[in-house]
């Protein structure tokens, strides 16, 4: 007689009996769910598991699709492995490095020698469609690490070599379509034919790989021009370059050769080398009057704000800071959100036209008396605190909001000078497998609520969808209009906010979603040898969330 395991079936609330050892793809279609756009991957006992994963024993099922972030790596991740698939199909020598999250897509550098052109764009794009149409079948292989180790070194796949050696990781999987070899280190689709839908584009000297949107499904995500991110990126991985480090492979030997102190040192001297450019450039223009500081949650803004003012000072310039929360309006006025919530992140929670008017009046060389925000009572008052810009002094704002146009539309834009602040990962764990840059933010967010605002990685993680929206939309959308891009980012930083961060992460209970994403974030930091926290200076922007700073917050 067969034996039998008991699912329950979350998505619909039922449990249902499976053959033991039963795929997640054979249990999905004895659950009777009909999802449009999935199942791609599954939320397995609040544990992320691919449609590979065989049931054993009793378990709480949620089948995901694309729409969720679990499904859409997945997806993404899929279609790395198809793309590279078909780049040494077509390419050799090819050396394919997959690194910047750009324009609603990812920028691929093919390495063939030479620039990509459109007929190379279109070969890939329709070579992938036709390995889509044969509908191959992902493989996924367990072996011992160090058969992995030799696989991956006959193939002169070295970033992946190296990484696996770092890991000290007695088993490895790994993935194969139709014979080709690749590593990922999160869950992958079961077949081809499941990437209903991708874009492959020229892209400067490489690709776009366009996905669909997760928003709307049946869309790729809109290309939007990004140059100036795209710039940072390039500077930083030239950074990378002198360095000889691209990947947390190169990284972890830096570190298990006690080599990291002057990995510290050149990455924060080169840090402070950019913010003396943009102070430098900011004295150039005589006409600027105001410099606005934005950049999504755990940017490092307030650090980059102090670090760009003592750099301002040496070039004979006396920032004046002013805060955008003393110019909420009061609380009953403030617009609701969807769920009929005060959207306190929505642009017209500030008072924009007393800002433009105090600003033009700071600008004319009047005094004008600045509001003071209560936010016990949620209402705006006078604080009695009178300001008159004296000569070399420029106001200095920092805010989700700075490089909105509407925030200062009656400001001329000549007397203006826009910095947007962001923690772009650069580093790669190798070749194929990039690390998000939400990722690099949530980490520190999760020390600093910890640390300053008693709030637990649980309830961090519970929290950062509705912050990543309130980004998408009043943030990002306007990061092309800065004047100056500042990565706050260090190619070290997660070797040392590893230690801090994993016991946090530790903490959140298995039996809650928020497990799912603990998870997954400390099977990541799993693969980076940790940095002493002592080795880093005063003056680092780490140390906004580590704590220990010299400048005070």
């Amino acid at each position: 007689m067969e034996q039998t395991v008991q699912i329950y079936i979350k998505n619909n609330g039922q449990t249902i009996e499976v053959p033991m050892g039963a795929q997640l793809e054979e249990v999905y279609q004895l659950s009777g769910l009909q999802m449009e756009h999935g199942p791609i991957s599954a939320h397995v006992n609040n544990k992320v598991e691919g449609m590979h994963f065989r049931v054993y024993k009793q378990k709480e099922v949620e089948f995901l699709d694309i729409t969720s972030a679990s499904g859409s790596r997945a997806y993404t991740r899929t279609l790395f492995f198809v793309l590279c698939k078909v780049a040494h199909e077509l390419f050799d020598p090819c050396k394919v490095a997959i690194d910047i999250p750009v324009s609603n897509g990812y920028y691929v550098n093919l390495n063939i020698g030479r620039p990509v052109t459109l007929d190379d764009a279109g070969a890939i794009r329709r070579r992938m469609q036709e390995v889509v149409n044969a509908a191959l079948p992902v493989h996924r292989h367990e072996t011992t690490t160090e058969e992995a180790i030799t696989l991956f070194e006959s193939l002169h796949n070295h970033s992946k070599a190296k990484l696996l050696k770092s890991t000290g990781r007695l088993y490895t999987t790994y993935y194969d379509i139709d014979g080709y070899v690749d590593y990922y280190y999160g869950s992958l689709l079961t077949n081809t034919s499941q990437l209903y839908l991708f874009g492959v584009e020229k892209y400067y000297d490489g690709l776009l790989l366009r996905l669909p949107s997760r928003e709307h499904p049946d869309e790729l995500g809109e290309m939007t021009h990004q140059d100036k991110m795209f710039g940072i990126f390039k500077e930083h991985h030239h950074w990378q370059d002198i360095l000889g480090l691209r990947t947390v492979g190169d990284l972890n030997d830096v570190i298990q050769q006690g080599h990291y102190s002057t990995l510290i040192q050149i990455s924060e001297a080169l840090q402070e080398k950019k913010i003396a450019q943009i102070a430098d450039e900011i004295a150039r223009r005589k006409g600027t009057k105001l410099v606005l500081i934005a950049g999504p949650s755990s940017s490092g803004k307030t650090t980059t704000c102090k670090r760009l003012s003592v750099q301002l000072a040496v070039n004979g310039i006396r920032p004046v800071n002013i805060s955008l929360d003393d110019y909420f309006i009061d609380r009953e006025h403030t617009p609701r959100d969807e769920k009929g919530d005060y959207d306190f992140e929505h642009l017209h929670a500030l008072n924009l036209p007393l800002f433009n008017e105090q600003l033009a009046a700071l600008f004319r060389g009047e005094e004008v008396e600045l509001p003071r925000y209560d936010f016990p009572t949620g209402t705006s008052q006078k604080s009695g605190k009178r300001l008159r810009l004296g000569e070399n002094e420029i106001l200095v704002v920092e805010g989700i909001h700075a490089l909105n146009p509407e925030l200062t539309s009656q400001i001329p834009n000549e007397q203006i000078y826009r910095v947007y602040a962001s923690a772009l990962t650069t580093i790669l764990l190798d070749n194929h497998n990039y690390i998000p840059t939400t990722d690099n933010r949530l980490l520190r967010r999760i020390i600093r609520d910890h640390k300053y605002r008693a709030v637990s990685a649980l309830e961090t993680i519970r929290r950062w969808p509705s912050v990543r929206a309130g980004e998408n939309k009043w943030i990002f959308p306007y990061q092309e209009n800065a004047d100056a891009m500042f990565n706050t980012a260090m190619l070290f930083e997660l070797a040392v906010i590893k230690s801090q961060a994993e016991p946090l992460l530790e903490d959140v209970p298995e039996n809650c979603p928020e497990y799912a994403e603990a998870y997954r974030l400390r099977k990541f930091l799993s693969y980076i040898r940790p940095i002493p926290e002592g080795q880093i200076p005063p003056t680092s922007l780490l140390r906004e969330f580590l704590g220990g700073s010299s400048f005070k917050y």
